[in-house]
């Protein structure tokens, strides 16, 4: 009797191409997993897609004076097309623009306020008085509190891999 297997796979930002290693690390195991499970005659359903919201794609429209959704769709087609080159195939790779991910995402959202899950609090945010504006994590950098690496943002540290918030970094300033 065959099986019903559905594999989800992480959605990277669309703010720059692929490399290796996330393709060898996060794109290639579920699609190795997927051709098994095919080859057993089980039915599968491989889905991903464009993380087309956030940070990072703000701040590659930013740096390349475009619009964030400009840079999306740049990247997502680039997506698309490494898909294609290295063989991984998506049953769906869609993006977090569609409206049906916006109603998905707002079910969820409301279903999980609703039961309690999300509530209203008071955090400290981080201000740079020079651009008068409030600071996403990925605005602000310093020095990693760990490894002592200059450079790491505030939600991570690329140098030693360990997640940080900006309150952690040495010396944090904007790097807008």
């Amino acid at each position: 009797m065959s099986e019903r297997i559905f594999i989800a796979v992480a959605w990277p930002y669309a703010n720059g191409s692929l490399h290796l290693g996330q393709i060898a690390g996060a794109y290639l195991p579920p699609d190795i997993f997927a051709r098994y499970h095919r080859t057993k005659g089980n039915e599968v359903l491989m889905v991903s897609g464009s993380d087309q919201h956030g940070t990072p794609i703000t701040i590659k429209a930013e740096q390349e004076g475009k619009k964030p959704s400009e840079i999306a769709a740049r990247y997502h087609q680039q997506f698309l097309e490494s898909w294609q080159k290295f063989g991984i195939s998506f049953d769906l790779f869609t993006t977090t623009g569609t409206p049906n991910h916006a109603k998905v995402a707002q079910d969820i959202f409301l279903t999980l306020l609703e039961r309690g899950y999300i509530y209203k609090d008071t955090v400290s945010q981080s201000f740079c008085s020079q651009c008068q504006r409030f600071l996403a994590d990925r605005y602000i950098e310093g020095t990693c509190p760990y490894c002592n690496s200059p450079g790491a943002r505030g939600d991570q540290c690329e140098a030693c891999g360990k997640p940080l918030s900006p309150a952690e970094l040495i010396d944090p300033h904007c790097r807008i």
